[in-house]
């Protein structure tokens, strides 16, 4: 069992992890830096522990000791109990969730390494808002038959490419692959936004785009970039090709995929649209996407 500790000092060394959590550049440097991200609020924490990863330490406001009681009996790492005021000089913003937990990242996999191994399952129906994904996952999912996977390319606002993981978890996407520039799928607000789907999905970081475009290639994925031009297919003639292995390219907010990106692609891919609008966000054309290539 984990000793509860009681902090009043907001300059404490032992806070260390969760000082300045709304300084965005500070924190998008330090965490993969020293291996940490922050899981916020009690489902979260939850999920992040049922997914494998190591908690360093919690840190809650003393109402919240009674309803995380489970995890913290069954903890070793330290768990620092403040008030309310305390938690906000630390990290910068009303934790109104009351409960946060630095927890250890995991080595991530090579992409070749997770081409590879990648397999989840495809899921059955759609799923709306108000699922709650974690729990839905074991019982209403079935196998795929072949393989589907994202690529997101310089993706930098943390809130999109959150959306985007959930989607991707929903939607039974078996892993998600980002370009060097993408921002951090692991920072607090793209955890939060994804409600923990981000433990759900494998992934990591490609090294050389995109120019690795030919190593997915060579796993036999078929490359399809989502963009607007007239020569592209739709994405419902995509689908009626029903590819056994297929990666979806997403391009950066505004500007879309990059033009060697879309050099490198085999398929160009538009979702059909009306009423004079000429695009979606990134994240809900991921979802599009992800459902319309799903496999039945």
């Amino acid at each position: 069992m984990a000793d509860l500790i009681t902090v009043e000092d907001p300059d404490d060394p032992r806070l260390r992890d969760y000082t300045d959590l709304t300084d965005v550049e500070l924190r998008r440097r330090r965490e993969p830096a020293e291996g940490l991200f922050i899981a916020e609020g009690e489902k979260v924490i939850r999920r992040a522990r049922d997914a494998g990863y190591e908690m360093r330490s919690m840190l809650l406001s003393a109402k919240w000791v009674d309803a995380m009681r489970d995890v913290i009996d069954e903890l070793t790492a330290p768990v620092h109990v403040v008030s309310p005021e305390l938690a906000e000089r630390v990290t910068g913003y009303h934790v109104h969730r009351g409960a946060l937990a630095s927890m250890q990242r995991k080595p991530l996999p090579t992409a070749a390494e997770l081409l590879r191994t990648a397999r989840r399952v495809a899921v059955m129906e759609s799923v709306n808002d108000h699922t709650d994904i974690g729990a839905m996952l074991p019982s209403g999912l079935q196998k795929g038959a072949g393989q589907r996977v994202a690529v997101f390319e310089d993706i930098v606002d943390h809130a999109n490419l959150g959306a985007a993981f959930r989607n991707a978890a929903a939607l039974g996407v078996d892993a998600v692959f980002l370009t060097p520039r993408c921002a951090d799928p692991l920072y607090r607000r793209a955890v939060k936004v994804s409600m923990g789907a981000v433990f759900n999905v494998p992934w990591t970081r490609l090294t050389s785009w995109p120019k690795d475009v030919e190593l997915f290639r060579q796993h036999g994925f078929v490359m399809a970039a989502l963009c607007l031009s007239e020569k592209s297919i739709t994405i419902d003639e995509l689908a009626a090709r029903r590819y056994e292995k297929l990666a979806l390219m997403f391009g950066t907010e505004g500007d879309g995929l990059s033009i060697d990106a879309l050099r490198a692609a085999d398929e160009w891919v538009r979702i059909p649209m009306a009423a004079g609008v000429d695009s979606l966000n990134v994240a809900a054309a991921s979802a599009v996407a992800f459902y319309a290539t799903r496999f039945r």
